[in-house]
């Protein structure tokens, strides 16, 4: 084994030892808490809930931990294990051209991929989702929804493989910049695209009805100046019964989109409140700066895959004899969250950063008292932990924990008084 074997490795190895010690240290943290309500929230949350969140925070941390020892032994057993030299001997018996080659391979290893994460999932969805009463799926909805996602891999997913292997092999020395180009275009549009063309696939969408809900939503939206396409109602309850809300879209195709779930568990108010603080990540330009912080690093990441596909130690350390585009993407994709897994607290420094403000947003233009009190109600729908381990958290959690959230906005409604 060459250097760079042993640095990815070494890596990888840390970020995998790193995961289960701080696994390790969630589970202990809620269980160890599962006793007592913590005491912010002793007259809001019964124990029965407390104790269901402790369960299913522990429980869902078990399939993690053994998705982290897989993606360890799937790293060795591509690389150096010969995995990737097999499937391309496999693309190259098709007989298509080096593009299209290139193009199998990649929807090859995908697939692959897909079907050996189908245990774990099909686990989380039917075990562990079911045992705490959240899972509404079916066996046919879930291979339907399966089935689905691998039709999009292969009518997205092939020809964004084609363009950007053609650039690698005809656009010279400069073809990652094409490249990034290309890829900033097609994530912008899909950006755009998606409310309207993708998630009605899997989703039905329905205007939000006339009402008190709807008043006080469009009230909230016209004093923040915010204009939209639409506000709709998800039917999330034909999967499970967690509650959301998300804004989605660019431009004139933004949409507000709210989970039947959370509708049946907030008061009109807490709802407002909820989506004023998703207003606050558009007023404090939160939406912008992530766009542009993905921009950024899409670019310093095809910059490095430039100058890695064209060095011989990146194939030959990671058991590729005979170098190819389609194994530089594949390898990149494969090494890449090794070395980035160590910005994982400093990114959730600055996602917690960006909560706080929202949640400050919304406490000036709607109800501090009812976004506090529906934060309760979705920890207590949703289970979620209100004992996270600290340091678990920092690395993890790109929200903050639920005590140091209520007790932010409690302190800004005691400044307000």
């Amino acid at each position: 084994m060459t250097t760079w074997t042993w640095v990815v490795f070494s890596f990888a190895s840390i970020a995998t030892l790193t995961g289960l010690y701080l696994s390790m240290r969630q589970k202990a943290s809620v269980l160890a808490n599962r006793g007592a309500v913590p005491e912010p929230f002793a007259e809001k949350l019964s124990l029965s809930a407390h104790q269901k969140a402790a369960d299913y925070t522990a429980a869902k941390l078990g399939p993690g931990r053994i998705a982290q020892l897989i993606g360890l032994i799937l790293l060795v057993a591509w690389t150096i294990g010969g995995g990737l030299e097999w499937l391309d001997a496999l693309s190259r018996s098709f007989g298509l051209s080096e593009v299209w080659t290139g193009v199998s391979f990649l929807l090859l290893f995908f697939l692959i991929g897909h079907l050996l994460e189908l245990p774990l999932d099909t686990y989380s969805t039917f075990a562990i989702e079911s045992r705490f009463g959240f899972n509404k799926m079916t066996i046919g909805l879930f291979i339907s929804d399966m089935l689905k996602q691998l039709g999009l891999m292969l009518v997205i997913g092939a020809p964004i493989a084609w363009v950007i292997l053609s650039l690698m092999l005809g656009a010279g020395e400069l073809w990652w910049l094409y490249a990034w180009g290309f890829w900033t275009v097609f994530m912008l549009f899909m950006i755009w695209a998606f409310p309207t063309f993708i998630a009605p696939l899997f989703n039905k969408f329905e205007p939000l009805p006339d009402g008190e809900m709807k008043s006080t939503i469009e009230a909230l939206l016209k004093r923040c100046g915010f204009e939209s396409n639409g506000l709709f109602i998800m039917d999330g309850s034909k999967r499970s019964s967690h509650g959301n809300a998300y804004f989605t879209g660019l431009g004139n195709a933004k949409r507000i989109v709210f989970f039947d779930t959370l509708i049946k568990q907030l008061q009109p108010i807490e709802t407002e409140a909820v989506l004023a603080h998703e207003l606050g990540h558009f007023h404090h330009g939160h939406v912008k700066k992530r766009l542009l912080m993905m921009v950024f690093s899409t670019l310093i990441g095809f910059a490095l895959l430039g100058w890695l596909s064209a060095q011989p130690w990146f194939y030959t350390g990671l058991g590729i004899a005979n170098p190819s585009n389609h194994a530089a993407l594949t390898l990149f994709m494969l090494v890449i969250p090794c070395f980035t897994f160590a910005l994982s607290p400093i990114m959730s420094y600055f996602s917690r950063k960006d909560e706080f403000e929202a949640d400050a947003y919304a406490v000036a233009n709607s109800s501090g008292e009812a976004l506090a009190s529906a934060l309760v109600k979705m920890y207590e729908d949703n289970a979620s932990t209100l004992t996270p381990d600290p340091l678990y958290s920092a690395w993890n959690d790109s929200h903050p924990p639920a005590p140091v959230r209520i007790a932010h906005i409690e302190s800004l409604l005691k400044t307000e008084a």
